[in-house]
């Protein structure tokens, strides 16, 4: 009840932004300028939206690296961005939660909204008696499971192309003058992408062990794309604590199945993981979900593709 009546505040504050800034970015006139406006989320979408924009306009995100998708709290300035938009691009309902109450508060925009995984089936997360136990009871106090499907469908290499589609389709609505550069833009992009699965297909399709152990479970499905197993500690929350039983039944199977490798994400805390390795023997190595970047990599020249190849060389270490 606290947080919906927190949302209702922040909902309340933002129409009085709104009421200031005006309305959408589109107006009679179409896209200004400057060209077309598109405000993202978190940086897969904002990294996938910046190929297809290219040089036709701004491409901005709302989530800084660290940030936490599922829990995330908009801010009016947020909202009124959203609304001055000419395209909003964000991953599903089942990621960033917050969305559809934002949404609703801004039914009298133009801004046209791309729910980039809308048309791909999201896969339910395969859970222990005791976290179903722990679920059910937050579904009980917030009306619903946000956790019961997997989200992660950006760390697909033919899903993220399946999003990339997603994504120019709302743009090209916004701005079919510049239809042509749009379509380059993509199909230079989803080439990029074809070629990142297929490095994943051949690294993997001699390998004998196909499994690995994760901190947060990601990446079920780069598990499920390439034929692999995903050995999670906790579920899709990132900040979720393991019991000690289940510690120790990870720490038993990772022993009998010589897995001498655990990984852990890049944007959440690493203790659990050092935990598990130090009782098991092994090493840690790092996994990213990609959720975010920091600016001061990007500006070294990481991005999606590049953290998708360190990924796979991680990967590699253990799948063989």
């Amino acid at each position: 009840m606290l947080n919906r009546l927190k949302m209702t505040g922040i909902l309340s504050a933002a129409a009085l932004v709104l009421v200031g800034c005006g309305t959408s970015g589109n107006s009679e006139s179409g896209i200004s300028e400057d060209g077309i406006k598109v405000v993202t989320t978190f940086y897969p979408m904002y990294d996938f939206a910046k190929n297809v924009v290219g040089d036709n306009g701004e491409v901005s995100v709302l989530l800084d690296a660290g940030q936490e998708s599922h829990g995330y709290e908009p801010t009016p300035q947020d909202i009124a961005a959203i609304a001055d938009a000419d395209v909003f691009v964000y991953n599903s309902d089942e990621m960033e939660t917050w969305v559809p109450s934002v949404l609703e508060s801004i039914e009298s925009s133009d801004v046209i909204v791309v729910e980039a995984a809308e048309e791909i089936a999201l896969f339910e997360m395969q859970e222990d008696e005791a976290a179903e136990e722990e679920h059910s009871d937050e579904a009980g106090e917030e009306g619903e499971d946000a956790h019961s499907v997997d989200p992660h469908v950006w760390l697909d290499p033919v899903y993220a192309q399946e999003e990339v589609d997603a994504i120019l389709a709302g743009v090209l609505e916004a701005d079919e003058a510049n239809k042509e550069s749009y379509e380059a833009n993509a199909a230079a992009f989803k080439e990029k992408l074809a070629e990142l699965d297929l490095a994943y297909q051949t690294s993997f399709e001699t390998a004998e062990n196909r499994t690995f152990v994760v901190q947060h479970a990601a990446f079920g499905y780069i598990a499920r794309r390439y034929d692999l197993t995903e050995v999670a500690v906790s579920d899709v929350s990132s900040d979720a604590e393991p019991n000690p039983a289940k510690l120790a039944e990870l720490q038993q199977f990772m022993i009998d199945n010589q897995i001498t490798t655990v990984y852990y994400s890049d944007s959440a805390s690493s203790k659990t993981a050092e935990t598990l390795a130090e009782e098991a023997g092994a090493s840690l190595e790092v996994l990213s979900p990609l959720e975010g970047i920091t600016d001061e990599d990007q500006e070294a020249g990481k991005d999606y593709l590049s953290v998708m190849e360190e990924n796979l060389e991680a990967l590699k270490k253990v799948i063989q």
